[in-house]
């Protein structure tokens, strides 16, 4: 019910304007390992956009470099203004200097399909407004596969995938992949409106809403993928604990209602299972074992649709439920100003705002 239809991007080659003019702008801190990716697949599309531009936020490593072997401009950024985080200085930078008519913000762990370029333009020349993609989450590593709560409950926060979904206003937008008109950005001032927030999607969904703008979001399904955290446990731990909880309190109170529900739920069956193992209680443990077979399996149906995460996340599921549980409080601690968490080799500092 939490994730119910998740819709994806659609190609109808009659109405794709190619000849749209797309500025790519991507805020890069320390990419060097996986920008490549990226830039490789923007140079394969099939439609091809008017320019890419990396706005490198005082990389330390060879993120600058790697930008230009693939002859995409590179925009250094400005020192960080009070009031500013780094990524949405970075996007206003680019969006400042950008020549096309609409403006397209990926994240430099994303990396789109061949067509991806084309479905996104189309899907947005259909709805207009503010335009998210949600990336299909593509692993190598076991450990990744520890982000499954996460990545439900991302896409279940905005309350547009559920059973609901049409009738309740989405609430945010997923960052790594937001897409709009040069006019509706200007006109809803943009990042500007999202400067101080770690989750900037969050605060341009809002801007956007504002102005009676539509805010949309999508699957990335055969699209747009990312992989979110190759470099290791730590650095998922870091990425989510620095802005999972303000992504929560964006969550409207009948899907937060609806999720707390649902992953108590999980917690109850394992825990009755676990009790009725050790009571040795015949009927009680056929019927938990049924209980969780089925929630595994709800499990399954939800994460097969937003990445490779296979099936031993699904029937291990306490494991990334514990995992999802330790680091949200984290997470709120971090949001309550407690602590400070580094992130690619810069101390972000937690608030409770």
């Amino acid at each position: 019910m939490v994730l119910w239809k998740i819709p994806l991007l659609r190609l109808n080659k009659s109405s794709v304007t190619y000849g749209t003019s797309v500025s790519i702008i991507i805020p890069a801190r320390n990419e060097e390992k996986i920008l490549g990716r990226l830039l490789a697949s923007l140079t394969s599309q099939t439609c091809q956009p008017k320019e890419i531009t990396v706005v490198d936020d005082h990389s330390t490593d060879k993120t600058a470099d790697i930008t230009r072997e693939y002859g995409v401009q590179v925009i250094h950024s400005n020192p960080l203004p009070k009031g500013w985080l780094g990524k949405p200085w970075a996007c206003w930078q680019g969006a400042v200097k950008a020549k096309g008519d609409t403006f397209l913000f990926l994240d430099a762990d994303t990396f789109l399909k061949p067509d991806g370029l084309a479905k996104i333009l189309d899907e947005h020349a259909r709805m207009g407004g503010l335009l998210s993609v949600q990336p299909y989450h593509q692993m190598k590593r076991t450990y990744e596969k520890l982000a499954a709560f996460f990545n439900i409950v991302t896409m279940a926060g905005t309350g547009f995938f559920s059973l609901f979904g049409a009738k309740f206003t989405v609430r945010g937008a997923f960052g790594p992949c937001l897409i709009c008109s040069r006019e509706d950005y200007l006109t809803t001032g943009g990042h500007v409106r999202a400067r101080h927030q770690v989750l900037e999607s969050m605060g341009l969904a809002t801007a956007f809403k504002d102005s009676r703008l539509p805010v949309s979001c999508y699957g990335g399904k055969d699209a747009v993928l990312f992989r979110m955290y190759p470099d290791g446990l730590r650095t998922m731990i870091d990425g989510f604990s620095k802005g999972f909880a303000e992504g929560a309190n964006a969550i409207s109170f009948f899907m937060l209602a609806l999720l707390v529900a649902w992953v108590t739920g999980g917690v109850s069956v394992t825990r009755h299972l676990v009790q009725s193992a050790f009571g040795f209680d015949e009927v009680s443990i056929i019927l938990w074992v049924c209980l969780y077979v089925g929630f595994s399996g709800q499990i399954y149906w939800m994460l097969r649709r937003i990445g490779n995460f296979g099936i031993l996340p699904c029937i291990f599921y306490p494991v990334p439920l514990v995992f999802f549980v330790l680091v949200f409080f984290r997470s709120l601690l971090f949001r309550m100003g407690m602590g400070k968490v580094s992130w690619k080799d810069r101390r972000v500092k937690g608030t409770s705002k």
